[in-house]
């Protein structure tokens, strides 16, 4: 048995509502702290309690850190779901489970191990009602012992996740240690799997997309948030109600320097952005894609009458409510273009925790100086799933306020000033803030003139959205550029969002198993720069990776590049709800380049796809 280390996937398959939460996160949490690059990715349904979990922990001694499609070691923990578990896992696998399930029965070519979670529980908690909670702590025990996981690390990452509560660390700590021990006493090491001390995680930190963006919002001084709860973007929100608590409330009279308002819905939260971006202020809200649908209506005011203001998408799976704690990239047509006539917004797509924090700050700063929204696309994977990072860096930019007018350039413009006037050709006019004793003007969402007057005149409306398209072109100059990997290839990949990590590994496949080498770009804004029409025009055969189902972001460069541009720009496209694999885009690419038969790539699925159905009619004819 060759032994495989630091390079697997542990998942841990529970019932939601029993906890688990914690126990994974410490065992996350632990192997980080052994110097090895992890990831988690938590797959868990839409209701409170009751409904199957799972959580997926990568150990990646090479850095790779998108899910894996595989299942290296099974913790089967759900009556309900177990059976399928153990069907689908390929050959060599291991699996931990609840003795009474009794898996081993099921298959011959994987490794059991039973565990005896109710016997062991009883002896270190006495209270019947923490059992079930307690409970999960034995399996991090286990694997503590079985994967060579460090005790002390487990310990310090426990003690981390209680902080305060001393008693239910202790309490914890006890299971953790049952479990150690019960493995250490009557099961024998019979996989391949193993890890071993490294030293690739030193200085880096674990964090989630959603704090991560809750702490650049406050970094670029936001001071007005107005929202609406809904999943996977409330705990922005959240997070940030909880810095701005401590960091931004006036030492001398301890009020706050600023207002959160949980409204009664998504149109009043952006109502309330709008609202505070006009008066001045630098107002964001947080959503998901159901919520970004209801704010259409202002999101058109917003961009005619040209108003600042941040909007947070945390993209899940749709349409309607979809899966809402399922992962996807399925709203960027729909925000690129929303609201009702000719509307562009801008876009800003990070793929990491860091890029949340950057463009968080980033996204402020162009809101003011187009004076419209500005939309940050996020995903579930980036926003409520832990990532290693690099420290941030504490910003030390001066906010960017955009053309608002002085007494200065009042004088110098005099009579050349109209609200919605393009005086120096780049399609951006002057505004003024309420109070600041600058020329007042009306808003409008209707027609109106250079001036801001009413108007129903053809040629004042034309004017107007021919200078918005003006802006638009602008924009493309200053949102960030695309990250561009060149190479001497005729192949080249574009993704943007989370699916970077898969890409990054799926890139290192095609080039170690089929000689395919690859030039890559990755997008981090709509609408384009001028490097993106350039790189796709570098190559002959471009892979353009999405996680929705249209090719949405295929679309937007048709729509906006040159006729013929995206000829030879190709799909490959992951919609199932689950965060992106390496092996799923490498697989598509060598199939589209003729370098895999389908059926070879088909025949691997449904090989996985057949043992669940046999687990499920055996499950059933019981």
């Amino acid at each position: 048995m060759n032994k495989v280390v630091n390079d697997f996937s542990i998942q841990v398959a529970t019932v939601n509502g029993s906890g688990s939460q914690t126990a994974n996160l410490v065992l996350l949490r632990s192997i980080f702290q052994m110097g090895i690059p992890v990831s988690g990715k938590n797959m868990f349904p839409s209701n409170i309690a009751g409904l199957p979990t799972w959580y997926t922990v990568r150990a990646n001694r090479d850095g790779f850190i998108a899910r894996k499609k595989e299942v290296d070691f099974l913790v089967a923990m759900n009556a309900e779901t177990a059976r399928e578990d153990v069907m689908t896992l390929e050959p060599g696998r291991a699996v931990l489970y609840d003795e009474p399930l009794k898996l081993n029965q099921l298959r011959t070519d994987l490794t059991f191990y039973p565990v005896p979670f109710d016997k062991i529980v009883a002896t270190v908690c006495t209270d019947a009602k923490l059992r079930r909670l307690v409970k999960n702590m034995i399996y991090d025990g286990v694997l503590s012992e079985l994967l060579g996981i460090e005790m002390g690390e487990m310990e310090k990452a426990l003690r981390k996740q209680f902080g305060k509560k001393v008693k239910a660390a202790d309490l914890n700590m006890g299971a953790l240690k049952a479990g150690a021990d019960y493995a250490k006493q009557h099961l024998t090491k019979a996989d391949p799997f193993a890890v071993e001390r490294m030293n690739k995680t030193g200085g880096m930190i674990l964090i989630e997309g959603n704090t991560a963006a809750a702490l650049g919002a406050m970094f670029a001084g936001v001071t007005v948030v107005a929202w609406y709860p809904i999943t996977p973007s409330s705990s922005l929100p959240e997070a940030l109600i909880g810095y701005l608590k401590k960091y931004r409330v006036d030492p001398a009279t301890g009020k706050a320097t600023y207002a959160v308002v949980q409204a009664e819905d998504e149109i009043a939260s952006i109502g309330m952005v709008l609202g505070a971006g006009w008066a001045g202020a630098r107002a964001m809200t947080s959503t998901s894609g159901p919520g970004v649908s209801l704010m259409s209506e202002f999101a058109g005011l917003a961009y005619y009458a040209e108003i600042p203001g941040v909007v947070f998408d945390i993209q899940r799976v749709g349409p309607s409510t979809g899966l809402p704690t399922r992962t996807a990239q399925g709203d960027i047509a729909s925000t690129a273009l929303l609201s009702h006539g000719d509307t562009k917004q801008i876009l800003l797509i990070p793929s990491s925790v860091e890029e949340c924090f950057e463009l968080a700050q980033d996204a402020f700063d162009l809101a003011e100086r187009f004076q419209q929204l500005v939309f940050v696309m996020s995903d579930l994977d980036l926003g409520m799933n832990t990532w290693m990072s690099t420290p941030f860096t504490y910003p030390d930019r001066v906010y960017d306020r955009g053309k608002v007018l002085t007494a200065e350039n009042v004088k110098a413009l005099g009579a050349e000033w109209g609200r919605y006037r393009d005086v120096d050709g780049d399609g951006i006019p002057y505004r003024t803030i309420p109070d600041t004793g600058m020329p007042s003007y009306f808003t409008r969402g209707s027609g109106h003139n250079e001036r801001g007057q009413y108007s129903e005149r053809p040629d004042d409306y034309q004017r107007n959205v021919d200078r918005l398209a003006r802006k638009h072109e602008t924009a493309k100059q200053q949102v960030p550029a695309p990250i561009v990997e060149d190479a001497d290839a005729e192949v080249a990949i574009v993704a943007y969002g989370t699916s970077h990590w898969a890409v990054v590994e799926a890139r290192t496949q095609l080039e170690k198993e089929a000689g395919l080498k690859t030039a890559y770009m990755r997008l981090r804004a709509f609408p384009f720069p001028a490097e993106v029409d350039a790189f796709i025009a570098r190559y002959k055969r471009v892979y353009l990776v999405e996680q929705n189902r249209d090719a949405q972001m295929k679309m937007l460069l048709r729509i906006e590049l040159p006729a013929g541009a995206t000829n030879h720009v190709r799909s490959v496209l992951h919609y199932n709800g689950l965060p992106i694999d390496a092996r799923s885009i490498t697989d598509d690419i060598l199939v589209q380049e003729g370098r895999k038969a389908r059926d070879t790539v088909e025949a691997a699925a449904a090989v996985g796809r057949g043992a669940a159905a046999v687990a499920t009619a055996a499950r059933e004819g019981e």
